[in-house]
């Protein structure tokens, strides 16, 4: 998956920050939008962050955002 440092901006770092230590994802939607601004076009990125779906800890888009690649 390749996946661009110019997407990790201050508010997507802060967002999945957030939501890595709370354990809350329902900003996930937030976060697509956050990528999306910052340049982000991967489908398979910002469908998984709208979809519905359990988002918990290790989710692999957070990850990537956080650079726990």
């Amino acid at each position: 998956m390749s996946f661009s440092s110019l997407w990790r901006t201050s508010t997507a770092v802060a967002l999945a920050a957030q939501m890595y230590e709370s354990r809350d994802f329902s900003a996930m939607p937030v976060l697509a939008d956050a990528l999306q601004d910052a340049g982000c076009d991967n489908a398979d990125i910002l469908n998984h962050c709208r979809g519905a779906g359990g988002h918990v800890r290790g989710c692999w888009v957070v990850d990537l955002v956080l650079g726990k690649e």
